[in-house]
Parts: structure tokens; sequence; C-alpha cells
């Protein structure tokens, strides 16, 4: 499509207005990308977002463990850049007509749209009484049940969200059992996964591996083979979903819900649609599918910038580059691990663990938030 196709409001006439971009959600990649276009272009931006404050979300475990971490307001970091802010909820996508309708029954027009909804714990896939750490509120509930005193909380899944709470949970008293479906530390080296086990030892964690849930209820787990594992929690970190709002819209999809996009993340079916962060299907230069996280969001929302300004500059945007370089996993407040890895995310033997290991993590997640405020700080290796 050509510049003035993609964007109709913007030319070389008189009287014509700068390109509208609606940037769809306001996490780590949503928020990111507002900014970064804001910072590269002249486009007028609009953040739309359900809630006034920037959750970082990769920090909610802490938050279960009662922790209160910084949820700084949108409009505070979004001051002096340009971008303005809608709290409000997206409810359905026009992309004919270029409209997207508000819960408070407003609309937004827009030129170009990015899609950044992220993804939230898919409740089908455990079916009863499961808490998660996926949204704020969420967190937020299970610190107030966990606040009446130790609890027996089981944690189902062994990925790193499971992990994290677990050993954080664990080390704030609570007597923890962590269901694993597989191999605690499968896709780790043998050394990190070495290191996992030792700190969920120490830190009192049970460790059930090759053992599926079926259901849950106010007394624990059911596990496929009839055992019982006994609860006053059950907290869900297995299975994520995206939202249908982009399959309603007829946007091409693949069989997770996640929008189809090119290289340089435009919708394959809907040029106008970028999508960015969990609700993409972005991939590597060699075809592999990025996996939900905040160290690839980020990368992607500063490619969104890159491609609306080679767009709006009537160039050929881009493709995204990526690779893998490390993975940051806190096991309580005093200890972690970093897994190196290769290019293609497979696990190096090289780590780092223990407080060297808790204080990059640290670092990391410290430099996530930074960069809300700083898009121009390179966010990929």
């Amino acid at each position: 499509m050509t510049v003035q196709e993609l964007f109709p409001t913007t030319g070389a006439g008189g009287g014509e207005t700068r390109a509208r971009v609606v940037v769809l959600g306001g996490g780590y990649a949503g928020q990111l990308a507002a900014q970064a276009l804001a910072a590269r272009t002249d486009a007028a931006v609009t953040l739309v977002n359900d809630g006034d404050r920037f959750v970082q979300r990769v920090r909610l475990h802490e938050t279960a463990a009662g922790g209160a971490p910084a949820a700084p307001r949108f409009t505070d970091l979004l001051a002096g850049t340009g971008v303005s802010f809608v709290d409000d909820r997206a409810e359905a996508l026009d992309p004919g007509a270029r409209r997207v309708h508000l819960r408070d029954g407003g609309a937004l027009g827009y030129d170009l749209l990015v899609y950044a909804l992220g993804s939230h714990a898919d409740p089908t896939v455990l079916p009863g009484p499961v808490a998660d750490v996926s949204t704020a509120a969420g967190a937020t509930r299970l610190r107030e049940r966990l606040a009446l005193g130790p609890a027996r909380v089981a944690v189902v899944g062994g990925g790193l969200t499971g992990l994290e709470l677990a050993t954080e949970l664990g080390e704030h008293g609570h007597h923890v059992t962590l269901v694993d479906a597989g191999t605690l530390g499968a896709d780790l080296s043998a050394r990190g996964a070495r290191h996992v086990r030792r700190v969920c030892a120490r830190l009192g964690v049970v460790v059930r591996e090759h053992a599926r849930a079926v259901a849950a209820d106010d007394g624990g787990l059911t596990l496929t083979d009839g055992t019982r594992v006994a609860a006053d929690v059950v907290v869900g970190t297995v299975g994520f979903a995206v939202g249908d709002l982009a399959r309603r819209a007829g946007l091409a999809v693949d069989g997770d819900g996640r929008v189809l996009v090119g290289p340089d993340l435009r919708s394959t079916s809907h040029p106008d649609v970028l999508a960015v962060g969990d609700a993409a299907a972005a991939t590597r230069a060699d075809g592999q599918l990025l996996r939900m996280a905040c160290a690839t969001g980020l990368p992607q929302a500063q490619q969104a910038a890159r491609t609306v300004a080679a767009l709006l500059a009537g160039t050929t945007p881009e493709p995204l580059r990526f690779r893998y370089a490390l993975r940051c996993v806190s096991l309580g407040r005093r200890d972690g691990l970093v897994q190196f890895v290769h290019a293609d995310d497979s696990p190096r033997e090289a780590v780092l663990t223990g407080r060297l290991a808790a204080a990059v993590k640290e670092a990391i997640v410290v430099n996530a938030l930074r960069v809300q405020r700083h898009p121009w700080i390179p966010t990929s290796a």
C-alpha cells in the first residue's frame, strides 16, 4: 500500500493533519511503542489502556508475596511526550472504517493501529477455584488471601512464572508445592536445573514432577492418577491466552489467536495494523516464533516505531532483528539464576547463580521500567 493509502490524512496539501496512530494496551510493549512512536515521528499518538497505572507484570509474584512494586500513572509516564492517554477498554475494531469502539461508547479513528493487548492466564486449563498472577488484580487478591498467615499453596506449572512465584512464597514462609507436568528445569542447562532444585529444597518448596493437575477445589488439587495435593490456595501458571478482539475484527490470527505479522510487524491481512508483544505471532528471521515475554515485547515495540517512521517517510521498513541472549529468574529476593542461551533460546551451560544472579535480574527489571520513560535505550542484543 502507498503512504497515502495508509495515512490518508497526511500529505503535502494545506490543512492536512498528522497521521493518527492508536496504540491498544499499556503493558511493556504497548506503552513503550507509544513513547517510541512519539519520539521517532510527528504522528498524533494515543495510548488506550483499561486502567490508569502501568503494571510491572514481571514483578507480580512479588505483589502476591506481600510486596508493593511501583505502579506509575500513565499520565506521569507520558508527561511531556505528546502522547494522549485514554483510560478505557477497546471492545471492538472496525478495520474497514479504521475505528476502535470503546467500552464507554466512544470511538477513536486511526490511520495506523498498534495492537498490544497482551495475554492473561487461561482459565480453561484448570477447572475450579484457581488464583493467578497474570494481572495486578489477581496478584493483589492472592496477596490479601496469603496475608492471613502461612498457607499451603499449590503452584501449578513449573515454568519461569511458576518457579518465581513458588520460591518467592517459600521464602515468605508459606508451605508450597510446585506441580509440574514435565521435568523441572527441562529448558535450562544441567547446572541451571541443579541450582533451581537446590533453592527449592532450601526454601522448603516440594516439587511434584510428571504430575498433571486436572481440577482444583477448596481443598487443593486432583491429579490425573487421582492423587490429591492438599492446599489452601491453588495458583495456576500454566497456559496463557490472548483476547479475541483481533479475531472478531477479521484480522489473520494463528491457532492461539495471536495476530499474524510480517518481518516489520505489520498484520499479514491488514497492513494498517501492527501487533507487538504477547498478542503478536512475531518470528525471528529464521521463522522461530518469539515466546511471550517482556524480553521479546520490548524490542518489538521499538521495531513498531521504526516501521511507522519508515512508512511515513515513504521508505520500506527494515525487518525485526532479534536474538536471545539470556533468561533471568528470581528465586526469592536473595537468590536467582541467569541462564545464558544461544540465539535460538536453547540453553548454554554457562549460568550465574545466587546473590549475583538476583542482582542481575533486579537490574534488568529496573531497566524494563526505565526504558518506558526513555524509549531510545536498546532492548535487544
